[in-house]
């Protein structure tokens, strides 16, 4: 038999557990911000305790959210964050069924990444090119395709004389990439100017503080105008790797590895958006 537990209860229990996984603070207010939402409408439906929530409701929940003008990919992110809560109460065995089963995502068609031409990214290197810090972001992330919390959690310890280590970040996995002759004359050029601080963050301020990520971000896309490139984020220099690898023939299991991804599919997606991939078989990582 289920314990009974107010909704609110479960909710505070709920983000307890995902900080003791030591999941990101970002995701657990994302998931926090989900279940409220789910809470309000259900107080208005008088439900007090998560073991009279049903199916129907939790229905009823997504279609006001497509009712006040959610996309579809969005309301498939809130049921996704119910799933989530909903099992960590059957675990806990708060309630003996998941409701949230029984419930289907809308249908909606993902966007294919946005992958830079081999003109964009180096219009990118050249408007980067007068500033050594950005330049050396630029190319770590073109061509070792990390992602931006990985790189500003780099230390200078990390940089090897071939490769880079990449620690374990939000759940992704520890690992050593490759560092090509790009990457390591774009960092040796960056290492030579970086200013001298008691912080081992391998990419900070001038005033020797570590480069937050938002920082990185607001930058690259800042660069991205100034290049006279649209419609790019920094995650588009993942997206840009992975692509042009696939294309020249690189192992898709190595390169899986590479970019920390837990599941082959993550990597085996890309494949869809892509006209030309030749047999992949190679382990080396090619310039971009």
């Amino acid at each position: 038999m289920a314990t009974p537990i107010r909704i609110r209860e479960a909710k505070e229990r709920f983000e307890g557990f995902l900080k003791s996984k030591n999941k990101a603070s970002a995701t657990v207010l994302a998931y926090g911000k989900d279940i409220d939402q789910l809470i309000s409408f259900l107080e208005e439906l008088k439900r007090e305790h998560v073991h009279e929530v049903t199916s129907g409701d939790i229905q009823a929940f997504l279609t006001s959210l497509q009712g006040k003008g959610y996309t579809p990919k969005s309301v498939s992110r809130k049921l996704n964050s119910t799933r989530t809560f909903y099992r960590f109460l059957k675990i806990n065995e708060y309630v003996t069924d998941d409701p949230s089963l029984l419930v289907e995502h809308p249908k909606y068609e993902l966007n294919p990444p946005r992958v830079l031409s081999p003109l964009e990214y180096r219009a990118l290197r050249d408007s980067a090119s007068s500033d050594s810090r950005i330049y050396a972001i630029v190319e770590i992330l073109l061509q070792t395709g990390v992602r931006i919390g990985e790189l500003a959690n780099i230390r200078l310890e990390d940089v090897k004389e071939n490769t880079l280590l990449v620690r374990q970040y939000e759940g992704h996995p520890l690992r050593e990439v490759p560092l090509n002759r790009r990457a390591k004359d774009a960092l040796k050029r960056y290492l030579e100017i970086r200013p001298n601080t008691s912080d081992d963050h391998l990419f900070i301020t001038k005033t020797g503080k570590p480069f937050l990520v938002r920082n990185i971000r607001d930058a690259i896309e800042r660069y991205f105008r100034k290049a006279g490139i649209e419609d790019a984020k920094i995650n588009d220099l993942r997206h840009t790797f992975v692509a042009h690898h696939l294309k020249n023939g690189v192992s898709m299991v190595f390169l899986s590895k590479v970019l920390g991804h837990k599941r082959l599919s993550s990597t085996e997606r890309y494949l869809q958006y892509l006209k030309e991939v030749k047999n992949g078989e190679s382990t080396n990582l090619i310039e971009l």
